[in-house]
């Protein structure tokens, strides 16, 4: 496929070598110690402290007796200890598994007995959640991290962050101290770059949550073709707003350690936050999304900030597309900063599989770009694996350095998702003449809610735990701004009609799960439409509600 781009690089370009990223924190330390890595509220970590931090967090590992291949869970909010963690674990060769601040008891229960993992590192506010399942689970030690330990007395950004801190820790340990008090001493493991460096927990197309293995070549290789394609460089200043637990939160911390730039971390990302954080700290790079892009534009009090350094912002289209409309507006309001749609891509690939050339973007409803090097592959193809030519639409199948090794302890799920060397995606797409990927929808059944992946089957798992629930089905019911709004339908046990409500079991429901899976609305039924062969028809339910909006 040629592009009808200049300038789009023959291979990857490595700036110090392909290694693990973390290794590229010790290079700037040696190369740069003096430079700020991190800004948080006001406080400001060094290259070398980052190192240093970094080689304290992996001896206390080892000293709770994690070794290479081991897991440790990572259950926080965004804060300069998730990266302290995140990648203390895979200097020490461990692998790191980020988990959902919103994550209830029943997520961490599940994800942490199927990793396996003895160490959790969590923020106070939640450490009740996991203490709560903890004689459920493999967990030994727990971690605690309060959100406000690396800030300044007095913030230079707005915090309004509510959040409850437990009186005490029980058989616990607090983290910062910890490795205040430990003699940097990292034992010495070979690394190879195929090796898993994280698991990211996905609803995939198919089934409950599963755990993509994803390696330290596949990080490399997306941060550094990334930067060749997007022109990232160490002079930028980065505005770290997303879920840095999610594959595309992690991109603004992964380019900025691979560049050797700077990064400001906020554990909130309201137009408030967001507008005080690009003003104070002159942010030039953001990575976010259209719809905050769009409040910002229409926020009364927006010209109370200087957003003038901010050159280039990615931007995903969840609820609001990113238009070119959207693009002149932010172009207007930041003096000539350009506003470009992210691109395309899964947990299981890494993410940025397809990407908008800055030259020439383009803003049509689903166009996601192309890849930025020719080793990253995608075709479509049609239901009997044939090629799609232009204009037609048909399964989108990715090969490149970042597509996963598999899913963790799921060898069928991983030979029908990968096959060839080629990643099944489940989404269908199709290319116009010049190469440009348009994405079109989900193949499968899973739910996109404000910007979240949710399976059907893993909520209707929660809720079939009610004892007044003998079955249940979930739809996303399309909404303009969330893209799609959890609706469950229930059918209550017998002695259960007429004595409970809806609102009951909703409420339930928050009280389990994290936020996002949560129905926002729920409809009891006599009956739940099934196929001969017993399958759920879930395609029924989502035409009746179809049908009722009309």
């Amino acid at each position: 496929m040629i592009y009808n781009v200049k300038n789009v690089p023959k291979e990857i370009e490595y700036r110090f070598g392909k290694k693990p990223i973390d290794e590229y924190i010790k290079i700037h330390a040696s190369r740069v110690p003096d430079k700020t890595a991190i800004i948080y509220y006001g406080t400001e970590i060094t290259y070398k402290e980052l190192d240093d931090y970094i080689d304290r967090t992996a001896t206390l590992f080892a000293k709770l007796g994690v070794k290479k291949g081991d897991v440790v869970s990572i259950f926080m909010q965004n804060c300069p200890e998730f990266m302290f963690a995140f990648f203390g674990a895979q200097r020490l060769g461990a692998i790191a598994a980020p988990f959902n601040p919103m994550f209830k008891e029943f997520d961490i229960e599940l994800d942490v007995n199927e990793l396996k993992s003895k160490v959790i590192v969590t923020n106070s506010y939640l450490y009740p959640i996991v203490k709560n399942v903890r004689d459920k689970t493999t967990l030994e030690h727990i971690l605690i991290v309060p959100l406000n330990e690396f800030m300044p007395e007095e913030p230079e950004i707005p915090y309004t962050f509510d959040f409850f801190e437990p009186d005490s820790f029980d058989d616990s340990i607090m983290f910062l101290e910890a490795i205040k008090n430990i003699e940097p001493n990292v034992p010495k493991v070979k690394r190879d770059l195929l090796d898993t460096a994280f698991i990211l927990f996905t609803s995939g197309s198919t089934g409950l949550p599963k755990g993509a293995l994803l390696t330290y070549e596949g990080t490399i290789a997306k941060n550094a073709a990334l930067s060749q394609w997007y022109y990232h460089h160490e002079h930028e200043t980065w505005l770290q707003s997303h879920l840095m637990c999610h594959i595309i939160g992690m991109y603004p911390m992964n380019v900025n350690i691979y560049n050797g730039s700077t990064v400001a971390i906020i554990c909130q990302m309201t137009k408030e936050v967001v507008a005080a954080a690009i003003d104070k700290y002159k942010i030039t790079t953001w990575y976010s999304s259209s719809l905050l892009v769009q409040n910002l534009i229409e926020w009364e009090d927006i010209n109370k900030y200087n957003l003038c350094n901010l050159r280039f912002t990615s931007s995903t289209s969840y609820s609001v597309q990113t238009s070119k409309e959207l693009a002149d507006q932010w172009d207007k309001l930041t003096g000539g900063g350009q506003l470009v749609e992210f691109g395309y891509g899964l947990t299981e690939s890494q993410t940025l599989d397809a990407m908008q050339p800055r030259e020439r973007p383009k803003y049509g409803i689903g166009c996601q770009g192309f890849p930025a090097v020719p080793e990253f592959l995608i075709r479509i193809v049609d239901e009997k694996g044939k090629e799609c030519g232009p204009e037609q639409s048909g399964e989108i199948l990715l090969k490149n350095p970042g597509v996963m090794k598999g899913y963790l302890n799921s060898p069928e799920k991983t030979a029908d998702t990968i096959i060839d060397g080629w990643l099944h995606t489940g989404d269908t797409g199709r290319r116009d003449e010049e190469g440009y990927l348009y994405w079109m929808g989900r193949r499968k059944e899973m739910i996109k809610t404000s910007g979240f992946s949710v399976f059907p089957e893993e909520v209707e798992s929660y809720i079939d735990r009610h004892e007044a629930v003998a079955k249940s089905a979930i739809i996303g019911k399309p909404d303009e701004r969330r893209g799609d709004n959890i609706k469950a339908f229930v059918v209550l046990n017998n002695e259960y009609k007429g004595k409970i409500t809806e609102q009951e079991i909703i409420d339930w429901c928050k009280e389990r799960m994290a936020k996002y899976k949560v129905p926002r609305e729920l409809e009891f039924r006599d009956s739940i439409p099934y196929g001969n062969t017993g399958k759920l028809l879930r395609r029924v339910l989502l035409d009746e509600e179809i049908q009722k909006c009309r």
